[in-house]
């Protein structure tokens, strides 16, 4: 299956991508490798999908994958999107490319309706003029809002989100399903609840916790800790996003929820985190802040009977993969 996978130096598009190479898939992924966090993390993954760091240019055919090339392309370029899209003729796109962050979007909403809604425009239009068969895209657990009842089940209300960016994402879903309605575009949106692993994002909790207190600085807690989380491993994560590649279990257009179904407070995690650091942290506790919710938890109901969808990593054990990736990483002894 000849795939493209946007977003392919990000958190889960990376991963993703290594996955889908591994098993014979013709691959192309594109990415604009911007500045939202240190760059040089995306291009450290470079090499470990067989290019060089110093050549990420258009149409490389990498030295340890003959079926996967990288393009540097930002998603906002319509015309080079076009373009690519008809050369390659797609049969299934994974569009993982955004822009991401929730407190970002608050001070930055231009920049979500530029990347999240014209970017994401942009993809699906060029689906529909080549045919794609299979269009898989990134959601959000956001687009829940701050409802407090649980779990969030795909058929609950999403109507009032509380950032940019869970507008954003609820707009995705919004024309996607436009698109299957009107040119019977096979699509499958997915709401992620709160992934985690190596490799993960620098303004996420875990890596932001990891770093500042194996430096000896404070983390700042907000809420006095009173959070849950549906934390869920980025392994979970690439192995059901997987199933429903390979799979055939709907022909029309289909919202997930794809998480751990088992929510964890913040202050557990936090705990959970000092015991595999060996280090306790210096918590600096806040009030709670504009765009967070209290609890997120993902009813996985419908992708497991769908395609089986199981998720197996505990926290503990999450935890424990993330650390020894950020020691590797940054080289790091703790104590």
């Amino acid at each position: 299956m000849k795939i493209l996978v946007t977003g392919s130096l990000g958190f889960i598009g990376f991963h993703l991508t290594k996955k889908l190479i591994e098993e014979g898939h013709q691959i192309v992924g594109i990415d604009n490798i911007n500045h939202y966090y240190d760059p040089n993390l995306k291009l450290a993954k470079l090499p470990l999908l067989g290019i060089s760091e110093s050549a990420p240019c258009d149409y490389q055919h990498l030295n340890g994958y003959s079926n996967f090339k990288f393009i540097k392309l930002d998603i906002k370029d319509r015309k080079y999107l076009e373009q690519l899209f008809i050369e390659e003729q797609f049969d299934c796109v994974c569009h993982l490319a955004a822009q991401a962050g929730v407190q970002f979007s608050i001070k930055n909403p231009h920049t979500y309706i530029e990347n999240n809604v014209s970017g994401f425009i942009n993809i699906l239009d060029a689906c529909r003029q080549t045919k794609v068969k299979h269009f898989i895209f990134a959601s959000s657990s956001s687009v829940y809002g701050s409802r407090e009842k649980v779990p969030f089940n795909e058929e609950d209300n999403v109507d009032h989100p509380i950032s940019i960016y869970a507008a954003s994402k609820k707009s995705n879903e919004l024309m996607a399903y436009t698109y299957n309605h009107l040119y019977h575009l096979k699509t499958t949106g997915l709401r992620f609840f709160t992934v985690y692993g190596p490799w993960g994002r620098p303004d996420m909790a875990p890596f932001i916790f990891t770093k500042n207190i194996s430096e000896n600085k404070e983390i700042s807690v907000f809420n006095n800790g009173n959070m849950e989380r549906d934390f869920t491993c980025i392994d979970d994560i690439i192995d059901g996003i997987n199933l429903i590649i390979n799979g055939n279990n709907h022909t029309n257009y289909k919202i997930y929820n794809i998480g751990n179904s088992s929510p964890v407070n913040l202050n557990e995690f936090i705990n959970t985190l000092e015991d595999t650091l060996e280090k306790k942290a210096k918590i600096q506790y806040r009030p709670m802040r504009e765009g967070d919710v209290i609890k997120t938890y993902a009813d996985t109901t419908a992708i497991a009977r769908d395609f089986g969808y199981q998720p197996k990593t505990s926290v503990k054990d999450g935890i424990k993969k993330f650390v020894d990736w950020y020691k590797e990483y940054y080289n790091l002894k703790i104590g």
